[in-house]
């Protein structure tokens, strides 16, 4: 067993999205999980540590998961709304980028 998979049954009422809350994981350091696949699940999270993981840095991820969990519970929607804000990239407007997706890069100079 390598992975587990999470329903967003905890999010309901409280305005965030399972997409919001994987955006916020980026702000406190994490990759964020697969959200909404496989289908089969509503508001899927699927989680995928690697063997490298050691126990403490599961521990890490799983205090960081519930205190998110607590944050959306508590209201705090525009904290979510808003993530990432720590990265060096701002949440995309993700049905801009499937339609007209940008496949150039530039390097900086």
């Amino acid at each position: 067993m390598h992975e587990a998979l999470f329903d967003d049954g905890f999010l309901e009422d409280t305005g965030v999205a399972t997409l919001d809350f994987a955006k916020a994981l980026i702000d406190e350091g994490f990759h964020p999980m697969t959200v909404y696949f496989p289908l089969v699940v509503h508001g899927a999270m699927l989680i995928e540590p690697t063997e490298t993981e050691s126990k403490a840095s599961l521990d890490w991820f799983i205090a960081v998961m519930r205190a998110l969990a607590d944050e959306a519970k508590a209201g705090n929607v525009a904290r979510f709304k808003n993530a990432p804000v720590l990265a060096p990239r701002r949440r995309l407007d993700e049905t801009l980028a499937a339609r007209k997706p940008v496949l150039r890069w530039t390097p900086p100079k």
